[in-house]
């Protein structure tokens, strides 16, 4: 199978904190759940990863059988773990553990990369994580990156900064290069605040069409998502929801509105419909469970 976007990073199993104190098992890692959200509203998608050989990297290949997502190239490392954590509630919202470190996708380097799965593709979707889980993960990223503007496949970036992987001059060095090989730039607000030092929505697009990517969507919480281009730019509202667990919102968003533009949509109408995607992602616990499917947020946007 050759898929229409390609996702490439680290999964890892999770454990989410419910109401009563217990922790529900399921499955997270950012371009993972791109992949999902993607596959949920419609997209051909494929995913590249290193795996351990053990119980947790079973049960993703089972989830993205199950999700229709193309693992044919996923690898599988018998010396090193399937990664995993924790996300924990309280009074500010949701926090993470990670046990992660030497982790098989951690391991993964530019020769793990094939060629012609991403030359296939129509876009190739990393993030910062993908590129802070490790040095060989970073460069494997970058040879990621240089295939795809070698044949012609956009390349889709979300910052996703996790400072608790590595220093934020590190992350900026290596999010803004990449971001500078890249399309379509995905950032969190919070993120770019702190990637770019300004506070200013507008300003912070400026700040990435600036390094040369066609579109940036940068998602706002409540106050929707800033899209811009060279030519034109726009707030694209909210759609307001009461959220329980926002775990993987922004991973919905990314794999929604990689899906309908790649539909043909124009960016303004894909951020719509993510906006709506990734409210109804926040209506569940967990990263993938409440992740919505295309119809179910057809029919949210014609309430």
């Amino acid at each position: 199978m050759q898929p229409d976007i390609v996702c490439l990073g680290e999964p890892l199993l999770e454990f989410n904190q419910q109401p009563d104190g217990r922790y529900l098992q399921g499955h997270g890692g950012d371009t993972s759940n791109c992949a999902i959200a993607a596959a949920r509203s419609g997209a051909s998608v494929g995913y590249l990863t290193h795996l351990g050989a053990d119980a947790f990297g079973d049960s993703f290949l089972e989830l993205w059988r199950r999700e229709g997502v193309d693992a044919s190239r996923v690898q599988r490392n018998p010396a090193a773990p399937t990664g995993i954590y924790f996300v924990t509630h309280g009074a500010a919202g949701h926090s993470f553990s990670y046990l992660r470190a030497g982790s098989a996708s951690s391991l993964m380097t530019p020769a793990d990369i094939p060629e012609d799965y991403i030359a296939g593709a129509k876009v190739l979707h990393v993030s910062g994580i993908s590129q802070a889980i490790s040095e060989s993960a970073a460069d494997a990223v970058f040879r990621a990156i240089e295939i795809a503007r070698a044949h012609g496949t956009r390349v889709s970036y979300d910052t996703n900064l996790r400072l608790k992987l590595w220093p934020l001059e590190r992350a900026r060095a290596i999010i803004h290069a990449a971001m500078a090989l890249s399309d379509i730039a995905l950032p969190g607000h919070d993120d770019a605040v702190l990637l770019t030092g300004s506070a200013d929505p507008d300003a912070i697009a400026d700040f990435y069409l600036a390094l040369g990517v066609s579109v940036v969507a940068l998602t706002l919480g409540k106050e929707g998502t800033l899209v811009a281009t060279a030519g034109e730019r726009r707030r694209v509202a909210a759609h307001p929801v009461e959220p329980r667990d926002a775990t993987a919102a922004g991973d919905t968003f990314d794999g929604a509105f990689l899906t309908e533009w790649l539909r043909g949509e124009d960016p303004f109408a894909a951020a719509d419909y993510a906006n709506a995607a990734a409210a109804l992602s926040t209506q569940g616990y967990g990263a993938v469970t409440p992740m919505p499917r295309h119809a179910e947020v057809l029919a949210f946007l014609k309430r």
